[in-house]
């Protein structure tokens, strides 16, 4: 089977890994973090040319504590999309805001501008572009409304270290972006995630939210959790930021071949491929493909000839039992066309070229 993500561990990651173990410094209770954390929180403000990144535990502990920093209260209104992984709306509800979920658009999978602009109300204090699948969200027309209405940008970056928009990388966009360093993303530290930003007033609270509220000792100033990343986690996140430029190469040749390869089913069969505009360069986290009908059987089809094809995110949040019981009414047309027709393909750095060929041959049959 060719999985649909696979961490690229090597030597390097397993001596750091052991390196840690020997000078039996796990981790860190420190303020600034220990040094791996340091190190590698250095390497990633100079990849995005941002003036700060603190590093936590997991992208959900980046969008909870990015939530907590921007003064999320009771009864906040926090505009998000539903087409997503469950968490970016779970880190509004444990902030003690509200979701409010917006629709998006069929072509990249982000959030609809217009739909982002009718459900502003007066207690909208916060929106969420997700990039999802490293699809850049349309940045300057959600932070110019976010702008007129006074509310606050915080992009949930966690599956698009790479992409960029307009030549800046997403996650430097919006007041703050949040980074995940989960087993299957771009760049991992098996668990761990980052919150980038150009406010040092931001950088000061998100260093006391991930410690527990404390700047000196047990001085709990604000509310803060444990969020802090561990040096295992961190040696092996730094060593990955060094492969960074290699694995995009990598993720991107693989797709560019193979939508060179399944071009032609798009004139005939239904089939829509990612496509990247002058504006929007992916970072390929996934290639996500649609169907007009028989999404479930083409990936019946793809799984037993050893392609591991995935649909994210069906159901979308908006239709999960939890979420469902609070939004009744909601309406998200495109959203929920979207969790029915997509499929993702892997084009991770371990995916060959002979990997390629198999997949879009393995395509066409099952069109």
């Amino acid at each position: 089977m060719i999985p649909i993500n696979r961490p690229w561990i090597d030597e390097q990651e397993k001596a750091e890994v052991a390196k840690v173990l020997e000078e039996n410094a796990l981790t860190t209770a420190a303020r600034d973090g220990g040094k791996r954390v340091r190190d590698f929180e250095s390497q990633m403000r100079s990849y995005l040319g941002v003036k700060h990144v603190l590093a936590v535990n997991s992208g959900t502990a980046a969008l909870h504590a990015g939530l907590l920093a921007a003064g999320i209260e009771q009864g906040d209104e926090v505009l998000l999309p539903s087409f997503t992984f469950v968490a970016t709306a779970n880190a509004v509800v444990a902030a003690g805001g509200r979701p409010v979920f917006v629709d998006v658009k069929k072509d990249d999978y982000t959030m609809d501008v217009s739909d982002f602009k009718s459900k502003i109300t007066k207690k909208s204090k916060a929106v969420i572009p997700v990039h999802l699948y490293g699809h850049p969200a349309d940045m300057d027309e959600i932070s110019e409304l976010a702008q007129r209405h006074s509310i606050d940008v915080i992009e949930d970056a966690c599956q698009s270290l790479g992409s960029t928009y307009r030549k800046k990388q997403t996650g430097t966009l919006g007041m703050m972006g949040c980074f995940s360093m989960y087993a299957s993303k771009v760049l991992t530290a098996g668990e761990g995630g980052a919150v980038a930003t150009d406010s040092s007033e931001v950088a000061d609270k998100i260093k006391m939210i991930r410690n527990h509220g404390m700047v000196e000792g047990y001085d709990t100033r604000v509310l803060g959790m444990n969020l802090r990343l561990p040096e295992l986690s961190a040696a092996v996140a730094a060593i990955q930021m060094k492969k960074l430029q290699k694995m995009l190469e990598l993720r991107r040749r693989n797709a560019e071949m193979l939508s060179k390869m399944i071009y032609p089913a798009t004139k005939k069969r239904g089939l829509r491929i990612p496509q990247e505009t002058m504006e929007k360069k992916f970072n390929w986290y996934l290639y996500t493909v649609a169907f007009e009908n028989g999404r479930d059987r083409i990936k019946d089809v793809l799984n037993k000839a050893g392609v591991g094809a995935t649909v994210y995110y069906n159901p979308p949040v908006h239709r999960t039992p939890y979420y469902a019981k609070q939004v009744q009414r909601t309406k998200l047309p495109s959203t929920d066309w979207c969790a029915d027709h997509v499929l993702s393909l892997p084009v991770h750095p371990h995916v060959t070229e002979a990997d390629v060929a198999h997949i879009a041959k393995s395509l066409e049959a099952a069109l």
